[in-house]
């Protein structure tokens, strides 16, 4: 058995047996499969896919790298979320503190940046001094005294997908669903959890652009779910335009910030709210959906989630000040405002085209190792249906230098109709296996 076997067949559209898996990630693992050979795998499985059981055998190989958790000396259920990726979704930063202040235990493993879609460590990271990288002790004592902990994969836990996964990142692999519900699951279930709560995004700023192909994701992800042992529910969600109003790691934390005191814009606090509920329902606390939404907004106007978020930032490193200052965080160098050319309704907002404009403005990666600026990003002063006048606010442009071109850019990003445009709904489908 070897690597450039296991390469071969998956090119030849051929099914790998468990063990052949279980050799090759162990290998990418302790080094003696190459980032390259890693790649070309990973492009063979983005063109010729998997079945359901060879996934579920490389979630399995993926999360045998590591250590997998024991956290039933913790009371009560551990449930988690995860979002396939979309532009400004910072939903994660807003939930886990919401949901661990209404009594449930949210471990979270979580990613960097991905493609054109921001990652939540990234974000997390924005934050002056906070560690994302923590033992695996460190992690669990988070979990039980704090309620939550989001961390990166590390040499304990998962390492595999860690390298993986910022291969896909940099080689066109990332829209592939056996490679998104592996990671995925791997992460999530070394973790420790007992049930997941999946938000998969659909739309032009999503890795799933149409409503079919979220929908076999989610069907996938529910249903290795189940193969493993798991409970697994998933939302398919609107990523047509950026969710909130901030796009770029600092900015978004402030955003998450404003939302957990009460504030924020809408769509982000209903998509909170409504994924929240779904926890709280799986976790046992409260199982009517109207009741466990009322008790999540009590927790939101009351300060008590934004209390958790403290708590957590404090815990691990970070300054728990940015709850009162978001002044600690990282300010652009250049800050400008792009207007509208014409008077009308904003009748659509190209979030895949923002989110390049972001990693190219240094806010992402094009290389695995490349150093990301917190400080980029953008404000929309005008979403979807809202009407603008010429020369009023579009988008507020934070970067590091004045470019004429990223004005440009961003103003094409916009559409501009004469009348306003149809209603779309931020959660789109429910997928319960």
């Amino acid at each position: 058995m070897n690597a450039y076997h296991i390469i071969a067949k998956k090119r030849d559209k051929q099914s790998l047996s468990s063990k052949e898996l279980e050799f090759f990630v162990r290998g990418f693992a302790d080094g003696s499969v190459t980032d390259y050979q890693m790649s070309a795998f990973l492009m063979a499985v983005f063109l010729n896919g998997m079945n359901p059981e060879e996934t579920v055998s490389l979630t399995l190989a993926m999360m045998g790298t590591g250590k997998v958790l024991d956290l039933s000396a913790i009371p009560g259920k551990k449930v988690d979320k995860h979002s396939t990726g979309g532009v400004g979704d910072k939903v994660s930063l807003v939930l886990a503190p919401l949901v661990a202040a209404a009594g449930v235990k949210v471990p979270m493993v979580s990613g960097r940046t991905l493609g054109h879609t921001g990652g939540t460590l990234d974000k997390l990271e924005s934050i002056p001094r906070l560690r994302t990288h923590l033992t695996s002790a460190e992690f669990v004592k988070n979990v039980e005294k704090v309620g939550f902990s989001i961390v990166a994969q590390s040499s304990e836990l998962v390492p595999a997908d860690e390298g993986m996964y910022a291969l896909r990142g940099v080689t066109g692999t990332v829209e592939s669903i056996p490679l998104i519900v592996s990671s995925i699951l791997s992460k999530k279930f070394a973790a420790g959890i007992d049930s997941i709560v999946f938000d998969v995004k659909c739309g032009g700023g999503a890795f799933m652009a149409d409503l079919a192909s979220a929908r076999g994701l989610a069907q996938e992800l529910v249903r290795v779910c189940s193969l493993l042992g798991k409970t697994g529910r998933a939302f398919i969600t609107d990523m047509a335009q950026p969710l909130g109003r901030a796009v770029g790691n600092a900015l978004e934390v402030k955003e998450t910030i404003e939302c957990l005191r009460g504030g924020g814009p809408h769509d982000l606090r209903e998509l909170t709210l409504e994924l929240g509920a779904e926890m709280l329902s799986l976790a046992g606390v409260e199982k009517v959906r109207g009741k466990a939404v009322s008790l999540l907004e009590k927790l939101l106007d009351g300060g008590q989630a934004l209390e958790a978020f403290r708590k957590f930032v404090e815990a691990q490193g970070g300054n728990g000040g940015v709850v009162s200052d978001d002044s600690l965080l990282p300010g652009a160098r250049s800050v400008r405002t792009v207007t509208a050319r014409e008077e009308g309704f904003v009748s659509s907002i190209d979030a895949r085209a923002l989110g390049e404009l972001c990693v190219d403005m240094g806010g992402g990666r094009r290389r695995r190792d490349d150093e990301i600026d917190k400080s980029v990003g953008f404000l929309l002063e005008a979403k979807v249906g809202e009407k603008v006048s010429k020369g009023s606010p579009l988008c507020e442009v934070h970067s590091s230098s004045e470019k004429g071109e990223t004005t440009e850019r961003v103003r094409e990003a916009f559409r501009i109709g004469e009348q306003p445009p149809g209603e779309r709904r931020i959660l789109l489908e429910r997928v319960d296996g």
